[in-house]
């Protein structure tokens, strides 16, 4: 396990139209994962059995967590308990910082 991680040593991986993201680091009960927006791509609605805290480090997002909206920007945060339905519209090119617990062995 890397415990010093350099951004330009993890390559991007496209994960939908728009959209890519990054593992910057990871054990059994953590993961850490950089997603890029372009404008207008969404992350759909989905849902896991991993809790999830995200920080919006660039852009603008419409927040979508269980029916409920909200517009985030930079700085702003959301947590999306286990099993919530969750997801986003990139309203301004921009990046979220995820949070989960434990890791998503999916991402592996």
């Amino acid at each position: 396990m890397q415990t010093l991680i350099q951004d330009q040593d993890i390559p991007w991986t496209d994960i939908e139209p728009g959209i890519q993201r990054k593992i910057m680091a990871h054990n059994d009960l953590m993961m850490l994962v950089k997603v890029s927006f372009k404008k207008d791509a969404i992350g759909s609605l989905h849902h896991h059995p991993h809790t999830q805290a995200s920080f919006v480090s660039k852009g603008k997002f419409e927040v979508n967590i269980a029916g409920l909206k909200k517009i985030l920007q930079a700085g702003d945060v959301y947590f999306v308990p286990s099993q919530e339905i969750h997801g986003v519209i990139c309203l301004e090119e921009g990046e979220l910082i995820d949070v989960f617990n434990p890791s998503r062995e999916d991402f592996l």
